[in-house]
């Protein structure tokens, strides 16, 4: 593994850590010493900030598009770009990041879902903006919202239709989200 994958492996799941802290509520003492650290090494944040963090083109209307304020989108950006400086992770990273809270069995399969969920362009790899916007779907988003990136999830084959059998969709375990399973 390259260092550059292995620092962007590493850097993810850290970030990851991070985004669990922000759902279950025991981010804000990390806040403040994120903030504190800030203002210590302005200089030093500085120029790493020029150097390696940049505003996506679209901040304004990633705003818009989710329930994040310009700020707390910097803040995510900041930790995604600086983790993973490349902008993009790719469905081998993710899985191996993900097995990393799962290390008592194998969860490939169900990454490789959350994956493809999360890659909403199908470009073979999760990109900030695919990833805060599920993000705030996820954290902040109405339970309609929430349920339909779930079933977005659950619907394998993208027919409209969760399936028992994914290969046939025949008469099978079939719902569909406007049918209201």
């Amino acid at each position: 593994m390259s260092g550059c994958s292995k620092r962007c492996k590493l850097g993810f799941l850290k970030f990851a850590q991070t985004i669990l802290k922000l759902i279950t509520g025991t981010l804000s003492k990390d806040i403040a010493w994120w903030y504190y650290q800030y203002q210590r090494d302005k200089i030093e944040d500085e120029l790493e900030m020029t150097m390696v963090c940049h505003r996506p083109e679209g901040l304004e209307q990633l705003e818009a598009q989710t329930n994040f304020t310009k700020s707390e989108l910097q803040v995510l950006y900041r930790g995604f770009k600086n983790e993973c400086p490349s902008g993009a992770v790719n469905e081998e990273t993710f899985k191996q990041i993900y097995a990393q809270f799962f290390p008592h069995g194998d969860a490939s399969t169900y990454a490789h879902y959350l994956f493809h969920a999360f890659d909403t362009t199908q470009t073979g790899s999760v990109k900030f903006e695919d990833f805060v916007t599920a993000l705030s779907i996820l954290l902040r988003g109405t339970v309609h919202e929430k349920l339909r990136w779930t079933f977005n999830l659950y619907d394998i084959n993208k027919d409209g239709y969760i399936n028992k059998e994914v290969s046939e969709p025949g008469p099978g375990a079939r719902g569909s989200y406007e049918d209201g399973i």
